[in-house]
């Protein structure tokens, strides 16, 4: 009976999401631009408003804070002697949060007498559209390095800059401290002097459906080919390719004509970007839209390759090491205003090209670290396009959008789930008593649970 009673329980809860999912409305709340999906594994921490008693961070773990207008917050490492640290700060602006072409977030690396190591911003620009932005500040172990050598305690400081007239709410932040070990051996210090720069030619052919995820940590993978989805005005899809040493990527964003708009159009209307393995920014594109397609694509970029960090080109530093190289697609809410709320067809056309090659031996292995490598398991994640959390493209696109729809009920949505199996009990207790009430014309017959027959 009671394995009879769960059973019944069960079927009855999924009638009740139904009748959730079908009221009005609901449908209309799932279409908004879901949030950013912080790290399952990230630690809460709060950032303290000076040096003396802030949180320690540690290489190879995420954390989630936050940071309110003006916020200047300080975390604490302690590092040792043999690796370079990469610590990033994703800030996460409110959907419909008002910022302006200035506002952003910047980190710095400084050691215990407040010399930067290294420090880097990150700002909305043209498109003034709030969306998950990144900023990056590194201390490097190598042997053209003079500062911030020594082991012992540093500092990681993070600042957000906003217009007076943007909006004033707090922005969540994802923190990620990611360390690389030193080489075993000496490396090139000089990047590559040429290399094949020349504008890629993007694959063609009818493209695949992929749905993008929320951020780092869900991003949805992609290996060569033509890749779709629909995006909505506000929105921002993650998606992740793996890149060896060795390879060069390239990317490039089309988005589908709509049937309004006029004579309107907006400025940065796309924006797509790309960041390495530690979520430092390579490249960032963007394009107008009046209501035709329109297509944007990433520079040329070097084939991946341990001396690039030596270059002084943002784009070549950039592609440092192998491994997750991230793609992230945005559309400005202004265009919901000049041409509807529906979203609009995305097309990403993604190709790595070139033989890989063998990584660099560092310290205490006999090859790359895990982080800066690519196994099979990540070039099959990247065929059958699962995320990090191993869900693959095809059940994300089918169950992705039912989830979004049950979650998108909220409270209000619990509150009638729980009024629907209230009145389910109260049925079955009625029963339950006329039941025992006529147990003599009744007797060997089980009392009836669940919803009515009717229902």
């Amino acid at each position: 009976m009671r394995r009879l009673g769960r059973g019944r329980a069960t079927l009855a809860a999924g009638a009740a999401l139904c009748a959730v999912a079908a009221l009005p409305g609901q449908a209309a709340a799932a279409g908004a631009p879901g949030p950013y999906a912080y790290a399952d594994e990230a630690v809460a921490v709060d950032g303290a408003t000076s040096s003396t008693g802030s949180a320690e961070l540690t290489p190879g773990s995420t954390y989630k804070s936050a940071i309110t207008r003006g916020g200047k917050l300080y975390y604490r490492l302690e590092l040792d002697a043999t690796q370079s640290v990469y610590v990033s700060a994703t800030a996460v602006p409110g959907p419909g949060s008002k910022v302006a072409y200035g506002d952003g977030i910047e980190v710095s690396l400084q050691d215990a007498d407040g010399n930067d190591c290294d420090s880097g911003d990150a700002r909305f620009g043209t498109s003034q559209s709030p969306r998950p932005v990144t900023a990056w500040a590194v201390r490097t172990i190598g042997p053209d390095e003079n500062r911030c050598k020594p082991a012992g305690t540093y500092y990681v400081v993070v600042e957000r800059n906003s217009d007076p007239g943007s909006s004033g709410e707090s922005w969540g932040t994802e923190l990620s401290v990611v360390s690389e070990p030193g080489l075993a051996k000496g490396a090139p210090t000089t990047p590559p002097e040429s290399w094949n720069s020349a504008s890629p030619v993007p694959p063609g052919g009818e493209r695949e459906r992929r749905v993008g995820g929320t951020s780092f940590n869900d991003a949805r993978a992609l290996r060569t080919g033509v890749w779709g989805d629909r995006i909505k005005p506000g929105q921002t899809l993650f998606y992740r390719v793996p890149v060896d040493w060795g390879q060069q990527v390239s990317a490039s964003a089309e988005l589908g004509s709509s049937s309004g708009g006029g004579d309107e159009y907006v400025t940065s209307a796309l924006v797509m970007s790309l960041s390495n393995p530690v979520r430092a920014k390579v490249d960032d594109v963007d394009t107008a839209y009046d209501g035709k397609q329109k297509s944007t694509a990433l520079d040329a970029l070097a084939p991946v390759a341990y001396e690039n960090r030596y270059s002084p080109i943002d784009d070549v530093a950039g592609m440092r090491f192998a491994g997750w190289y991230y793609l992230s697609v945005h559309l400005n809410p202004r265009v919901a205003g000049q041409f509807g709320k529906d979203p609009l067809d995305l097309t990403l056309r993604v190709s790595v090209e070139g033989a890989a090659k063998a990584g660099p031996a560092y310290a205490g292995s006999a090859r790359p670290a895990d982080e800066f490598s690519v196994s099979g398991q990540d070039e099959e994640a990247a065929a059958s396009g699962r995320t990090a959390a191993g869900d693959e493209a095809g059940d994300a696109a089918g169950d992705g959008d039912g989830m979004k729809l049950v979650a998108a009920g909220g409270f209000g949505g619990g509150a009638v789930l729980l009024a629907v199996l209230g009145v389910w009990t109260l049925v079955a207790r009625r029963r339950a008593a006329a039941s025992s009430a006529g147990a003599g014309a009744s007797a060997g017959t089980p009392s009836q649970y669940g919803p009515p027959p009717a229902w």
